[in-house]
């Protein structure tokens, strides 16, 4: 009797503070250095949802350790929806895979789905005067040199880190990553060559494609981009590559499911709105809304597959 008295008295709160939320400004933490792809995400969306809530949402970014600073800090922070954290699928479903990654917090346990927001395809790309004019020809230069070839990534456990190492394991050669604390802060020594090439998020590296900065070598994601629908797929040139990712909202162990609710609404009406889905699809973004329980499912599915990655690749932190 007890038991279900206090059960009833936390739904009773839950749904007080729901109705009340947020009656402050909410914050989104995003992982990863302003600029790219996963920051604009959060920008964009917080413009777009702070009418609905009736708060102006705020971005923070806490870079580093490929987004697990910044979800350690809301994993360990109030579970009042007042803090989200803009979580991508390398955070949530790589890095607590990953053999040798030092973690502070274990992504799947302390933090909880909301929703998901973008369907990010993936691209290759090198500097738009690199010497490699097709994926066959990048592939014989690492061939040729073994360790010459380097590759971007956002940090150990980032899904660049691990496409890249897939890509070498496929085809048999030895590249070398170099990390970064995130792809926007990277985008300057792939445009000028002295990082030979990354596989990410279509939204980090459209700007450049189109001014020529960078060439797009290949689309990594199956079914192509709508962005560039003659690009070769990686696929179909190194058989049984395919990466996509997405981008979603996860919050602290514990939030209030009516807090969740709340949010996930707010994420549903924002990608209704024809000026938001334009400026994300102008971005290389393709919108996506997941409620929690699909964000879940989305997840372990995404867990399954990239573990299976990690154990064949025998792919391990940098």
């Amino acid at each position: 009797m007890m038991r279900a008295l206090l059960l009833f008295l936390m739904l009773l709160s839950g749904a007080a503070q729901a109705q009340d939320f947020p009656a402050r400004p909410p914050r989104l933490v995003a992982g990863f250095a302003a600029g790219g792809t996963l920051d604009i995400v959060a920008r964009l969306m917080a413009e777009a949802m702070s009418p609905l809530l009736g708060q102006r949402v705020v971005v923070e970014n806490r870079p580093g350790a490929n987004g697990l600073i910044a979800a350690e800090g809301v994993a360990r922070g109030p579970a009042d929806g007042y803090a989200l954290l803009v979580c991508p699928m390398g955070t949530m479903t790589i890095s607590p895979q990953l053999p040798g990654a030092a973690l502070p917090i274990d992504p799947p346990k302390d933090l909880v789905p909301v929703a998901t927001m973008i369907a990010a395809q993936h691209a290759m790309v090198v500097a738009g005067n690199a010497p490699w004019h097709s994926v066959a020809e990048l592939v014989a230069a690492a061939r040729a040199g073994p360790g010459t070839v380097s590759y971007a990534t956002a940090g150990a456990g980032s899904g660049q880190q691990l496409s890249g190492a897939w890509l070498a394991r496929l085809t048999g050669t030895e590249m070398t990553p170099v990390p970064y604390r995130g792809m926007a802060p990277a985008m300057p020594d792939i445009i000028a060559g002295r990082t030979g090439f990354a596989i990410t998020n279509i939204g980090d590296v459209a700007g450049q494609v189109a001014s020529g900065e960078l060439r797009l070598l290949a689309v990594a994601s199956a079914g192509g981009s709508p962005l560039y629908p003659r690009a070769p797929l990686l696929g179909e040139i190194v058989p049984g590559f395919e990466v996509s990712g997405w981008i979603g909202l996860c919050g602290p162990r514990g939030l209030p499911e009516p807090v969740v609710a709340r949010w996930a609404a707010a994420v549903a009406q924002a990608l209704e709105d024809p000026t938001i889905l334009a400026r994300l699809r102008d971005g290389g973004m393709t919108p996506r809304y997941e409620d929690a329980a699909g964000l879940a499912r989305t997840m372990a599915a995404d867990r399954a597959k990239w573990g299976k990655v990690i154990r064949e690749a025998n792919i391990r932190a940098e």
